[in-house]
């Protein structure tokens, strides 16, 4: 009697097994598939010893363009979807400082500006984070972009030494953006 309760169970559970229910299988959902990785990168790092800011003469000690094609290709233009600019300045001189980041199209003329005040030192590092793209600035603004120019001007005086070892101004960016690889 032992052994038909036994077989009946496993020809029960067998039978369950075979007629379980199961959804027919889409194998056409890969064409559904979104694919969205986020590219994390360094723009720039600039730092200004004092000193450098002291032998300059005229109130504008540092201005430079740099080339910034990252978005010329057509598959990033095309799928670059929104993202992220990070901006951390740390000035640890006697000087007080307006810096600002200004994007060019490939005319040189300005797509977007970003300008800072800061004070002289002891500060804390300001970080400030701007986002494009659909709950940012425009995305035109990233995909015309083909050089960044960073100014400093010093307004300040030429003689003043931070009691600070090794004192600098540090320009950092850096950028996160979302691509749709689909």
């Amino acid at each position: 009697m032992k052994r038909v309760f036994i077989f009946l169970f496993y020809f029960f559970s067998m039978l369950g097994l075979f007629h379980s229910c199961a959804e027919k299988q889409d194998f056409d959902q890969f064409e559904d598939l979104e694919i969205i990785p986020v590219a994390e990168s360094s723009l720039l790092y600039v730092e200004t010893p004092e000193q450098i800011i002291n032998e300059v003469n005229g109130l504008n000690f540092f201005s430079q363009s740099f080339n910034f094609d990252a978005f010329n290709e057509p598959f990033v233009e095309e799928n670059i979807i929104e993202g992220i600019i990070t901006y951390e300045i740390e000035n640890t001189t006697s000087k007080p400082l307006d810096i600002s980041f200004e994007f060019l199209d490939e005319f040189g003329n300005s797509l977007d500006l970003e300008f800072f005040s800061i004070e002289a030192a002891p500060t804390a590092v300001l970080t400030r984070e701007i986002a494009y793209g659909p709950t940012g600035r425009s995305m035109d603004i990233i995909r015309n972009t083909s050089a960044i120019r960073v100014s400093a001007i010093n307004r300040g005086d030429n003689t003043s030494i931070s009691a600070l070892p090794n004192p600098a101004v540090f320009l950092r960016s850096s950028a996160q953006f979302s691509i749709n690889l689909k």
